[in-house]
Formats: structure tokens, sequence, C-alpha cells
């Protein structure tokens, strides 16, 4: 094969993603797996699965990544990548663990990991790592010998996700009326986290006042604010905001709040905004609720004219970033010297998260990191 598009020493690649319900039936018991521990009574539970029942019960997420996992299949088939694609989710069928022991019993042995995930956070990243790391403890318990796991870099910069998006943008825009198009303001929304995880996102030189997770989210709003402005010649006013928050009223978040923004950009005057949904890689149901339902109706109440761009899914352009990713790390743990492919201002993010880079509220263990016990990084490592 030839070297640009040799895959060792990977066999398999998993895609990893949150998981969603599929069915009136599912919402309580997937929110039950999404909050375990937290002591979240049953009746909150079912009130939050309102936002699910409007929708059938089911969210978008699973149908989704079906659609990326048929989409990288064929592309790594056409691209003559002989290696299996997997699904794996941490909160609903298939589930992680199964995918995993599926994959041991198939006799994988090296796996890369990309998770629907695109930016550096507790939530967005160590989480993922600990339910790998709690997956592959549970194949130890039962007596398999678990494949070594690599996760794929963050990718909020890589051409290929980012420039979907930008097109989007342009798109939602000439959507517009043209009365209010040439006036429009860009806000770019993310998942809403708790300040003091923000400030502790990314490895520990990074940690400060939004740490990574704000840093790289501005620097993926220049990007496409930067390309909107040369393609239409209209230096655009926007803001990164966020949407979706689920903490306690006392704890502090992340903020403005969209709804809040799309109120006071109504009070300033502005005559149209196109909500550019940056944080997520493919409509989750916050996407579907808090943006298409919820700010969409505020700014109908408020008069003012919205569009919402479109997320990137399984473009053919994130196809082919994935496919890069995975060649790239596969060429670096050859020791070969590899282009990174990123955009702005960030440049290309680490391979393996050091120690520290988005500590967890309670220290558990993590898989794919400098510290983690399942690869050849800990002396008390099987692979060491």
């Amino acid at each position: 094969m030839p070297e640009q598009r040799a895959t060792s020493p990977y066999d398999a690649l998993l895609l990893l993603s949150f998981g969603g319900p599929e069915g009136p039936d599912d919402v309580v018991p997937f929110l039950r797996n999404v909050t375990r521990g937290r002591g979240i009574p049953e009746e909150r539970l079912r009130e939050v699965g309102q936002h699910y029942f409007q929708f059938g019960g089911v969210s978008p997420i699973n149908e989704h990544n079906r659609v990326l996992l048929a989409a990288l299949r064929e592309d790594f088939a056409e691209h003559g990548l002989d290696l299996p694609v997997y699904w794996g989710n941490r909160n609903w069928a298939p589930y992680l663990t199964d995918t995993l022991r599926e994959m041991t019993r198939d006799g994988r042995r090296r796996v890369a990991v990309l998770a629907t995930s695109a930016y550096a956070s507790y939530s967005g990243c160590r989480q993922y790592r600990e339910n790998l790391a709690d997956a592959l403890a549970t194949l130890v318990d039962e007596g398999l010998e678990p494949p070594r796991i690599d996760k794929l870099r963050h990718y909020f910069n890589h051409p290929g996700f980012v420039r979907p998006m930008a097109e989007s943008v342009l798109a939602s825009l000439a959507d517009l009326p043209q009365e209010v198009r040439a006036g429009a303001h860009l806000a770019f929304t993310t998942h809403s986290v708790p300040v003091a995880a923000a400030d502790t996102s990314g490895p520990v030189e990074d940690h400060g006042d939004g740490g990574a997770y704000v840093a790289q989210h501005l620097d993926v709003a220049r990007l496409i604010a930067d390309t909107v402005r040369e393609e239409t010649g209209v230096e655009r006013p926007w803001e990164l905001v966020y949407q979706s928050r689920s903490g306690a009223p006392h704890i502090p978040w992340l903020e403005p709040d969209i709804c809040d923004h799309l109120q006071a950009l109504h009070g300033a005057g502005a005559p149209a905004v196109v909500m550019v949904p940056i944080g997520f890689v493919s409509d989750h149901m916050e996407v579907l609720y808090d943006l298409d339902t919820e700010a969409t109706a505020k700014a109908a109440e408020l008069g003012l004219p919205v569009r919402r761009s479109a997320t990137v899914g399984a473009d053919g352009r994130f196809v082919a970033a994935v496919r890069d990713l995975l060649l790239e790390r596969a060429a670096t743990e050859r020791g070969r010297a590899v282009e990174r492919c990123a955009l702005g201002a960030l440049g290309p993010s680490h391979d393996l998260c050091p120690v520290g880079c988005c500590p967890a509220r309670t220290p558990r263990p993590a898989a794919a990191g400098a510290d983690s016990p399942y690869g050849p990084y800990s002396p008390h490592s099987p692979y060491a």
C-alpha cells in the first residue's frame, strides 16, 4: 500500500458519539444514563424529556451517525483504506462497551477513535476518555485482552470542518430577505459549560479565563466570519454565545445565552441574525430544540428575522478530514514527519492529552492520554 494510504498500526476506526433515544420509551432510560450518579429525581428527568417527546422521542443524532458511518466506510473503500469502521455510544445503543467487546472478539488490537466532539473540554473530551477507560476495564474484568486505544486529535480548526460551516453561513445569509441581509449579525453558538470547567479546559498551559474551550471556539468563529467577509464584501458583527445550559442556578455557566443575545440584538436595532452552531458536529436535540424551536420562537416574538445554518454532518469534506486525521496519526505512530492541516491562530492540537488536561471533577481513569492505565504510557499498563 502506498505510504500516504497506510493505516498501520491501526486495524480499526471507532466512531464514538453521545447517543440518543430512538422512541418515546427510550427517553427516560436514556436520560438516566446521561445523569447517572447525580441523584436527579425521576420527575425531573420526565420534565427534561419533554424536549424529546416534542419530536416523537427521537433524537436525530443516531441517524446522523449512521449516515456518517456509511460515508466513512464508502470513503475508505474508495481511497483504498482496508480498515473496518465501528460505532459505539456513551449513553445509548450501540453502547461503547458492547462495541469494544465486538472489536476485541474480531481480533482488533490497535484502534483509532474519532469522537463526535471537536473541541477541548471535560464533557467533550476527557469524559469520552473516561468512558473508554470504564469500557476497557469491563473487558479486562471479563477476561478479555482489549485493544490499545488512540483518540484522534481535536479537529475544530481542520479545513474539512470549518469550510462546510462557512458555506452554510453564506447559504443562510442568502436565504434572508434582501432588505435585511446586508446588516445581518452572526451568532456563533455552542454548548454552555460551567465556567470552572471552561477555565480548566485544554492542557494546563491553556488554563485561564475560558481555557482552550472558549479560545478554540473564538478561533473558529473568526475563521468563518473572515470567510464570510471575503465572500460577501461585508464586515458583519459577530459574537460567541451559548445554549443548552443544564446546571444548578447557583453555579456560573458560560454566557450569554442565545435567547438573551437575540433580545439584546433586537434592542440594539439589528435587522437579522444567522445562528451558527459551530459547537456541534451534527444536529443534536440541543440544536433542534434550543435553536430551531426555542430561539426561533424567541426571534419570532421579537419580530427579528433569523436563520440557522447547517451543521457539518456527513459533508464529504468532513469525511475526507476524518481520513486525513487517521492517516496523519498513523504516519506519526510509524515515526513519520507529517504536515498537519489546521486553520487559524492556534495550530493543530496535540495527539496525546497531557496530564492535567480538562481535569475531572472527581478523578477517574481516562484512556488515550498521558495518564492512561490502558496504553504504553503507564508503568502498570498491560501494553507496556
